[in-house]
């Protein structure tokens, strides 16, 4: 039997769609970044991008467990001497509702050029409009 390696030319990207409604945080991104590294599918190669193209609806909707919403605190750093920046979740989502999906899924990816080329994949919308109708995405429940 012949070993089959895979490269970018042979690997065909489907789109999918998530609603991540209702959802816990965690379960979508982890979900959503199986399916952007192509975990998913038998040609998987850790060296090859054979992921889809995933689209992400919903993503102000996104439900925390406990008292994590009045909690978790997300940080960036200006690059000044003493810029920590510190934003509550709350306010975070109501400033930028797709960031804390987003921050989410790129934790759970390889932090490397094929990453890089993985969560450029990757669509996050607030609500359930998204302009990839043409692509004709076929809905996986999580």
């Amino acid at each position: 039997m012949k070993t089959i390696m895979v490269n970018p030319k042979t690997v065909a990207h489907k789109w999918i769609i998530v609603d991540a409604a209702e959802k816990p945080l965690g379960r979508v991104s982890c979900e959503v970044a199986r399916l952007l590294m192509g975990k998913h599918k038998a040609i998987y190669s850790p060296n090859v991008d054979t992921g889809d193209f995933v689209v992400v609806i919903n993503a102000a909707k996104v439900a925390l467990t406990g008292k994590k919403a009045d909690q978790k605190q997300y940080f960036h750093h200006t690059g000044m001497m003493g810029g920590e920046r510190w934003i509550a979740y709350k306010d975070l989502l109501a400033k930028k509702p797709t960031q804390p999906l987003e921050d989410a899924i790129w934790g759970m990816l390889p932090h490397s050029n094929l990453g890089r080329k993985m969560i450029k994949k990757l669509k996050v919308y607030a609500g359930a409009e998204h302009p990839h109708l043409a692509q004709n995405p076929e809905t996986v429940s999580l």
